[in-house]
């Protein structure tokens, strides 16, 4: 199978990671979303609404938006409970991190990494930072109680809300202030086969 994406985006890494984690086989196929190449009429026929990441399988089936990806990737692993209330707070914490984290911390670093900081976009990366730390306080609060999202191991809900987490000092959130997130994110760094998101 073919994952489509930047490494350097939050959304595509995640999709990474899950393949790392789960040992699986796949090529990877770089994009770089600035230059356009989510808007290419090669890609927009495997995708027609231009995003990524996107997952083609090797029967030329696709599929997109991160989280279907990854869970898709993670169905009948560790990562994926079998308990279905289990599995609500798997997609709970997901449905989390697209409305109500990534907004804010993505956002704010897409403006800050990927397009540095232009003036015109300055106020709109300051309105992002209350709701970011909002995030990370109930991020906090829940790790606070449990080492995982989700119960005592790694999920699909820790994958989805690592990717951005744990670079979101590059969108101007100090996480020195989430000392539970913080040894969180030193624990999914121990999870065997994790892969950075930048190559070394």
């Amino acid at each position: 199978m073919r994952i489509h994406g930047d490494r350097l985006s939050g959304n595509c890494y995640k999709v990474l990671l899950t393949a790392e984690l789960l040992d699986l086989d796949y090529e990877w196929v770089p994009l770089d979303v600035v230059a356009g190449d989510t808007q290419q009429p090669a890609f927009l026929a495997k995708n027609p609404v231009g995003k990524m990441p996107l997952l083609e399988l090797d029967d030329s089936r696709c599929l997109s938006e991160l989280n279907a990806i990854v869970n898709f990737l993670a169905e009948g692993s560790a990562l994926m409970p079998t308990d279905a209330f289990a599995r609500a707070k798997v997609q709970q914490w997901q449905f989390f991190e697209q409305y109500s984290h990534e907004p804010f911390i993505a956002v704010a670093r897409f403006i800050k990494r990927y397009l540095g900081m232009p003036e015109a976009r300055r106020a709109e990366f300051e309105g992002k930072q209350a709701g970011g730390h909002k995030a990370l306080a109930v991020m906090e609060s829940a790790l606070s109680a449990s080492p995982f999202l989700v119960g005592n191991a790694a999920t699909a809900a820790d994958i989805s809300l690592f990717g951005y987490t744990h670079v979101a000092n590059e969108g101007g959130f100090e996480l020195s202030g989430y000392p539970a997130v913080s040894a969180w994110i030193e624990r999914i760094r121990t999870l065997p086969g994790f892969v950075a998101m930048e190559p070394s």
